[in-house]
């Protein structure tokens, strides 16, 4: 009986860590797709073209 609640409890732990893993690589991802698109944004407003005039070029 001890062993099976070691047992549950590395499971636990290990699915406490590979969350917290996921959570940490997703979070830098989407700091990252963030911060490219302001670059992009920060250019564009640099070079004077408007935003809202690109978004609509596009579709």
């Amino acid at each position: 009986m001890e062993k099976k609640k070691l047992t549950l409890i590395q499971t636990v732990a290990t699915a406490g860590v590979f969350s917290a893993v996921s959570f940490w690589y997703g979070f830098m991802f989407g700091r990252e797709s963030a911060r490219k698109e302001l670059g992009n944004l920060i250019e564009d407003l640099r070079k004077g073209n408007d935003r809202s005039e690109l978004h609509s070029s596009k579709y």
